[in-house]
């Protein structure tokens, strides 16, 4: 069953991190949405829990040749994190990818300053952080952002999308201490097949979101 878009996802996502919510205690919960589609689906979340919402951003490594393909991913300055198996199949080694890795770590610092105005990310230590994204398909971003945050010390790491590859949502469970997945089609192939509107989430809709979300937040928060 495919979502209409990116907002409906989020709300039925919303609606589901409520119930789960109900079964334990969420200690200062903090959205974060990895930019730029995760970002309408996450302000959903936001809502539903009452919960603040900021971005982390991170960047995608793809395959020369298929950038839409992730063989890994990088997040603020940590170093560039890889799927090994995939680089070693595909016959690449890091150095092959080094002017990739510099041109996504130029963008994430373009995107970084456009969305937080220079401001820093929010401190997750003893927090509940739910990370949330459009969909999940190598898992190569989310890896990478879920173990940046994780040395951050969140008191629980959350990863919530609305949809994924199912040994893709299997091997976040080992990054995670919580993964919801609403739908794991077998054949999902990629995460654009499971909206029927998909179009791309331009800088501006981030930015007003993130502008109306900050406005009604209570300092603090």
């Amino acid at each position: 069953m495919r979502f209409p878009d990116r907002r409906t996802a989020g709300q039925e996502l919303g609606l589901r991190l409520m119930e789960w919510a109900s079964d334990g205690e969420l200690f200062r919960p903090l959205v974060l949405a990895l930019p730029r589609g995760g970002v309408p689906v996450a302000a959903e979340v936001s809502r539903a829990l009452g919960a603040p919402l900021d971005v982390l951003v991170a960047r995608k490594i793809g395959l020369p040749g298929r950038p839409e393909t992730g063989i890994g991913a990088v997040v603020g300055d940590d170093p560039p994190l890889f799927d090994r198996r995939a680089l070693t199949m595909l016959g690449l080694d890091e150095d092959r990818l080094v002017p990739d890795v510099a041109r996504e770590r130029e963008e994430l610092r373009r995107r970084a300053l456009l969305y937080r105005g220079g401001t820093s990310t929010p401190d997750v230590e003893g927090r509940t952080v739910i990370l949330v994204d459009d969909g999940l398909a190598t898992g190569a971003t989310a890896r990478a952002a879920l173990r940046h945050l994780r040395r951050l010390d969140p008191a629980r790491l959350v990863l919530a999308v609305p949809v994924g590859a199912p040994e893709a949502v299997a091997e976040m469970r080992a990054e995670a201490d919580d993964v919801l997945c609403l739908r794991q089609p077998p054949d999902f192939r990629a995460v654009g097949l499971w909206y029927d509107d998909f179009d791309q989430v331009g800088d501006d809709e981030v930015v007003e979101v993130l502008n109306a979300h900050r406005a009604a937040s209570p300092p603090g928060a």
